[in-house]
């Protein structure tokens, strides 16, 4: 979806952004915004994490 966008659309939102937030709030909300993403990296890298093991654990009970 965003492949879609190009260059001059990310322009165009990002002026858009700069004359709708200001240049102060910008910073904020990108640094509120990549915390959130890390976040969510974090918690989905935990699900999987906890989903192998389960399966693992599966496996492990089929064999005995």
């Amino acid at each position: 979806m965003l492949a879609n966008i190009g260059v001059p659309g990310l322009i165009l939102i990002l002026v858009i952004a700069l004359v709708i937030f200001g240049p102060k709030k910008l910073p904020e909300i990108g640094r509120a915004m990549g915390q959130t993403l890390h976040e969510f990296k974090k918690s989905t890298k935990e699900l999987v994490e906890e989903d192998d093991k389960t399966e693992e654990k599966k496996d492990e009970k089929k064999e005995a």
